[in-house]
Formats: structure tokens, sequence, C-alpha cells
């Protein structure tokens, strides 16, 4: 199929399940944050169950080709992950700068980082178990988790990214074998940090999909729209991942008003072109959004544009982000139809 749709991986939590006004009132959480569930923890496994049908209906009601979980079981797209690893201090947070400039309390590395058991396999089994369409699940990367850290442990941050890859290779290998149709590695942090990006970043990105035989995506952006404001017009690492052995490369577009050129690097990999800003609760028209995909054309092949949002969308109202959903799938009919021969 030309113009696949699909979300980049979060959907908006319903106010009953978490305090939606707490989650965006601060950075996003890098240790756990159980403070912000609404249910009592008896009845928590329960009503996330029940959220997460209701973001897969929304998704297949909306049209998508491919859903998510919508990392209803999340209060971070990273925590849930980051905070479930051997060798990090729950107890005893440390504290890192996010990619906004402020500290924030994060997870502390006190020994080797190792896997002790699958972390997400029984979201996808669930996401799987209640849908007949594509399905996509996102696990945070190496690199991005490192930044998301306090090393108290190895002596080089090279040596703590391998082993954070060996954990995600780990994961994606059970996604994977639980009937996954894309697993996607979140690495934010390598747009923020460009220059550890390329001293060891991709070096660990690559490490994390060794092997992996499945469709693997990469998704890398400017930060949250809700608390990053300022986007560039350009993206600082991007051309490198050229070099990575992911399949599908997530970047934004809409909000940044990126230059498309910058695409061309990419050639071979599927873009799933960010066409949806997240910034405002608005929805777009059809018009806008397709005149979006089409400034990515010149760079990127048809069959191999996917749209989505830009990034998550775990802070826009909910009313919005089906309403934004349904008119990027009526922008990829008009698409399909202008390029059908």
């Amino acid at each position: 199929m030309l113009f696949p749709t699909t979300i980049v991986g979060s959907f908006p939590q319903p106010e009953w399940l978490i305090d939606r006004a707490r989650l965006a009132g601060r950075f996003p959480p890098r240790v756990r944050a159980r403070e912000l569930w609404r249910i009592p923890p008896q009845y928590l496994e329960e009503a996330q169950n029940d959220a997460t049908l209701m973001a897969i209906r929304a998704q297949e009601e909306a049209g998508l080709d491919i859903v998510s979980d919508g990392e209803i079981r999340r209060e971070s797209y990273s925590n849930r992950f980051a905070t479930a690893l051997d060798g990090i201090d729950l107890d005893n947070p440390g504290t890192a700068l996010d990619r906004s400039g402020h500290p924030n309390p994060v997870p502390r590395i006190v020994g080797k980082i190792r896997r002790r058991h699958a972390v997400e396999v029984d979201d996808l089994k669930f996401l799987r178990a209640h849908t007949d369409r594509q399905v996509k699940i996102t696990v945070p990367g190496p690199f991005t988790m490192l930044q998301q850290a306090q090393n108290d442990f190895y002596g080089s941050e090279e040596e703590a990214a391998m082993d954070y890859a060996e954990a995600v290779n780990a994961e994606i290998r059970d996604l994977f074998a639980a009937g996954a149709d894309v697993v996607q590695i979140d690495e934010p942090y390598m747009q923020a940090r460009p220059e550890k990006a390329r001293q060891y970043g991709l070096n660990a990105l690559n490490r994390a999909l060794d092997g992996i035989a499945g469709t693997t995506a990469v998704h890398i952006c400017f930060g949250y729209a809700a608390i990053i404001h300022e986007r560039p017009s350009g993206y600082s690492f991007l051309p490198e991942l050229a070099q990575c052995s992911c399949k599908q490369v997530s970047i934004e577009t809409a909000q940044s008003h990126l230059d498309c050129s910058a695409l061309a690097a990419l050639d071979g990999k599927r873009v799933m072109v960010g066409c949806i800003d997240l910034s405002t609760p608005e929805v777009e028209s059809v018009d806008t959004i397709v005149e979006r995909i089409r400034r990515a054309l010149p760079y990127v092949k048809p069959e191999n544009v996917i749209l989505a949002p830009d990034c998550g969308m775990k802070y826009l109202p909910r009313d919005a982000a089906i309403g934004k959903l349904r008119a990027m799938v009526e922008a990829a009919k008009v698409l399909r139809k202008e390029h059908a021969a």
C-alpha cells in the first residue's frame, strides 16, 4: 500500500486513568512516577487494559493502517523500560540535565546494565490479540537511556551505552517473536546531543539492531511540542542514520517546517514523515497535510513514505488527536489517488 498511516507511539491517556495536569506540568518522568496514576494499584492493570483497548479502537476507527498500544501503560516513553533493568538503584535516583537544560531525577547506574526479563512483551501480546491490523511497539534507545541516567559505575559512556544496547537487542528479539510487525527505537537525544551520538551513539544503536530480521524503525525528533517550544529548521543528526541498519526512520517536519532536502540522505530507507503539528490542538485541513507530504516527495520515493504525526500524541486532548489522525488518513487517500498510476 502506498502512503500507509500510523502513529509514532503514544496516544492521549484518559483523564480517569492518569492525572494529565500533573503529567503536563512537569518534565517527562525518567524514574517511576506512580503518583500520576488515579487508579489504586490493585486495579491499575485492569484499568490500563481498558484504556489500551480504547486507544486501539480509536486508531482503528480513525483508519490507521499500523496501530500501537498507545503507550497507555507508560508514564513516559522511556521510564517503563529503563527502570526495569538490573544495575539501577531505584531508591536513590541521580540527576541529569533534560534536553531543555533543566535538571531532572533519573535512574542512577550502580552496576552492570542487564535486562533481567522481558518488559514490553505482554503489552505487545495484548495489542496483537485485540487488532487484526499491523502492530508497532516502541522501545527507548540505548543512547537516549544513557543520556537520561546518572552513571556511577561505568568507566566510559560508550561502555554503558553498549550494555544498554544489549538489553534493547534482547527485548526487540522477544517482541518480534511475540508477533510485532514493527519495532521502533526512540532516540530523540541523538538530535539533542549530536557530538556524542556520532562518537558512540550510532554504534550502540546498530548493536541494539544486530541480528534483527524484522522491520525496525528509529524515531528522532526535537522533543515533545508541549515542552520544547522552539524548533530548528533542520536536524543536527540525521544523515548519519543512513549508516543505521534500521529499515525506517521517523522524523518531524510539520511544526519545524523542516527543509525536506535533508531527507535525500536517507535514500533506501522508508521514512515516517511527521505531518501532524502537535504544538496546537487545532485539527489541520486535509490539504495542509497533503502539502506537507508533497514537500518530502522530491527527496523520498512515494513507496517509501509513511504518514505519521511529528512525535507522540501523549499531551494532546483526546478529541484533537482523533481529529488529526482522521485528517491524516484522508490525506493519505488523496495522495494514493494522485500516485495510483
